[in-house]
């Protein structure tokens, strides 16, 4: 990696940023292809500055946005992707001299990651479990994108469940089934073939749990966690035990990224490296 006065500067925010995986996949993405580009993270407070200091340098061309700053950002924006405003978040920007133009890359890096598993959703029924920001990211890319039968969505907190079908169905005329996840699980499982993981349930320090008991699952599920920590969580190794194929959580955070490197450069996301690089960092084997 060179660094001088012709470096492109890219990085991530949030607060807090520390634990993010951004910076080891861009980093390495940026070397494979052999670009003058370098990645790193800022844990930011003050959003309104930290653009305007972005779009005072036109070296600084794009900006990964993480929690909690994805709707923060969007005032401070000159254009935002369409389907960026219906989500009502911004993940990614990029700096056209000095035009700071906002997108989401979560949904169709979902999409992304079920293509390159080789599973098609048109004419499925999707499932969400959860009602949290991705789940809405994903939702909407789901209702957009693809022919997909049917949508439903999941959760413990009635207004944001609401909130997402009804949002989605008003902004892209796709009915969405809405449900309460203490009560409604057992029915939707079984009328599902898509079932999207999206609570924090499994994450790292509590990788033995699952929002999903075992004997429910049946191979012609595809099972997809949003959770990348850790690498394979207990939802995916049930699901792998009962058969089903499965989609990890790394996949979406590859292929968000991906499509992040490829808006910034205009090239090919070296995918492979990106993955190896992560999955170094999460102290997996390549």
């Amino acid at each position: 990696m060179r660094i001088d006065a012709h470096t492109r500067l890219c990085a991530v925010i949030g607060n807090p940023v520390e634990h993010s995986l951004s910076p080891a996949l861009h980093n390495a993405a940026f070397q494979a292809a052999g670009l003058n580009y370098v990645y790193t993270a800022f844990r930011v407070e003050d959003v309104p500055a930290c653009l305007a200091g972005m779009r005072a340098m036109h070296g600084f061309r794009g900006m990964s946005v993480t929690i909690p700053h994805k709707m923060a950002v969007m005032p401070h924006l000159d254009n935002i992707d369409p389907m960026a405003r219906r989500v009502g978040s911004v993940n990614t920007i990029t700096n056209n001299a000095g035009r700071l133009a906002g997108t989401t890359t979560d949904g169709p890096g979902a999409l992304r990651a079920f293509e390159e598993a080789g599973v098609s959703l048109d004419g499925k029924r999707v499932l969400f479990i959860g009602a949290g920001g991705a789940v809405r990211a994903v939702a909407f890319a789901v209702a957009e994108l693809t022919r997909a039968e049917s949508i439903t969505v999941l959760g413990r907190t009635p207004e944001r469940v609401r909130a997402i079908a009804e949002d989605v169905a008003a902004n892209t005329a796709r009915p969405v089934a809405a449900a309460d996840l203490a009560t409604g699980l057992a029915d939707a499982i079984a009328g599902n073939d898509i079932l999207i993981q999206g609570t924090p349930i499994g994450m790292h320090p509590n990788p033995g749990q699952s929002p999903v008991p075992r004997q429910w699952l049946q191979p012609r599920h595809v099972c997809f966690d949003m959770v990348y920590r850790p690498n394979k969580t207990r939802f995916i190794l049930d699901a792998e035990a009962a058969g089903c194929t499965t989609i990890l959580g790394i996949e979406m955070l590859l292929n968000q990224a991906a499509l992040q490197f490829e808006l910034w450069t205009g090239v090919p996301a070296p995918l492979a490296a990106m993955r190896a690089a992560a999955l170094d960092a999460l102290g997996e084997c390549p």
